[in-house]
């Protein structure tokens, strides 16, 4: 690999800043976290610098978004994986950050809150950008070594993952490591025919990523599922009616562009399924009116997506095809997860609550590749460079020249 790991450093006394990311499914009623895997990941790296002062940085859901609130609970599930006790601000990069950062002994971790209460964590910069911000000017006088540890969201290029590794020593952490090396080995043996199962709601990351895919020869049959297939089957006009999406048309057209690109690449539902009164009614997708919510692909689009995945050679699956969480409408999910991991082909599972699926369902032990990234895997996989991993790059570079 060309970036830096724990490897390459003496992390015994240093005040590390370690970017993770702890965005985590949260119960839309109770705001309980409801899935902890990308929390047991950042854990690993944790234990690994038991002996430095750790200060660890995520983000937790968009602003303005249901599952957007503090860290509180994430140090909470800290503690407990660790069996010990852990520093927790209510700030970021403040005073009260600053003197516990300040205060560090060693061995100590602190939690900061929601990276995204800083507003500039909210928006991209290029890495000579993301240093001038407030954010990184304030806090890396206090750092020592800068860990990137957050593939989730290696694809965005935000000041705590471009910032702070643009001028203080930088390496990877554990997960980072792990899924560069095990997603290089896959790609390397990843044969044809390879076929993509798209679903969740990220509907424009993941029309800008399977465009690359296809290009790219990492997706000859792409099945769509969730928010994204009543796009592309709003773009060939089987649904109607407006979705009430920020930049629909826009987005329809792109849609609309690649079918008529790729012909023979997409797969949208055939059926689909709806809540009547609380029940599960599946119906024919040119049956969909205006007020129906769709929350499931319907069986007999199961019956034919499970066809194309037992053919495959290479199988990858980003985003839950419908709202497993609830039983009505986890058929679509279940089926196709376990299609997927009793297939022959090589398999990939991406998104954390994909992850929290499997687990559910008690697949996990029969994927080849589980991560908890996302929009990032798919783009890694695409040939995309990421800036994270960019990042890395530059900064190992400039290590080894001193």
């Amino acid at each position: 690999m060309k970036f830096l790991t724990l490897e390459d450093f003496d992390t015994k006394g240093k005040t590390i800043f370690l970017r993770v990311d702890m965005n985590c499914p949260m119960d839309p009623k109770t705001m309980e976290i409801s899935g902890t895997r990308r929390i047991e990941e950042a854990v690993k790296t944790i234990k690994d610098l038991s002996k430095a002062k750790v200060v660890v940085a995520s983000h937790q859901g968009r602003v303005g978004n249901k599952d957007y609130t503090g860290m509180e609970n994430h140090a909470k599930v800290i503690e407990k994986l660790l069996d010990r006790k852990i520093k927790y601000v209510e700030d970021v990069i403040g005073h009260k950050a600053q003197n516990e950062i300040k205060n560090l002994q060693d061995g100590d971790i602190l939690l900061l809150d929601n990276l995204r209460l800083c507003a500039e964590e909210n928006y991209e910069f290029s890495p000579e950008d993301a240093v001038k911000t407030i954010m990184v000017r304030r806090l890396v006088k206090f750092f020592d070594l800068c860990v990137l540890d957050s593939f989730p969201s290696a694809h965005r290029s935000h000041p705590s993952i471009v910032g702070f590794s643009h001028v203080l020593p930088a390496c990877a952490g554990r997960i980072v490591e792990e899924e560069v090396r095990k997603l290089d080995e896959i790609l390397t043996v990843a044969k044809a025919p390879h076929v993509v199962v798209l679903g969740g709601s990220k509907v424009v990351d993941r029309i800008e990523a399977v465009k690359t895919l296809i290009k790219n020869g990492r997706a000859d049959h792409v099945l769509l599922t969730g928010l994204i297939a009543n796009v592309f089957m709003r773009a060939q006009g089987r649904i109607k009616y407006p979705l009430g999406m920020k930049r629909e048309e826009e987005i329809v057209a792109n849609a609309h562009s690649l079918i008529g690109e790729y012909p023979d690449v997409f797969s949208t539902p055939v059926d689909v399924a709806i809540d009547k009164d609380g029940s599960r009614v599946e119906i024919d997708v040119r049956d969909v009116g205006r007020g129906d919510q769709i929350f499931d692909v319907g069986q007999k689009t199961v019956d034919h997506y499970l066809k194309t995945i037992s053919s495959a050679g290479t199988l990858f699956i980003s985003g839950p095809p419908g709202f497993f969480e609830n039983e009505n409408f986890s058929t679509g999910t279940k089926s196709l997860l376990t299609g997927i991991a009793n297939s022959f082909a090589t398999t990939i599972v991406s998104g954390g609550h994909l992850t929290t699926a499997l687990k559910k369902y008690g697949l996990s032990e029969k994927i080849n590749h589980i991560s908890s990234a996302g929009g990032a895997l798919v783009l890694y996989i695409s040939g995309i460079k990421l800036p994270m991993i960019t990042s890395l790059e530059e900064a190992a570079k400039r290590y080894k020249s001193k």
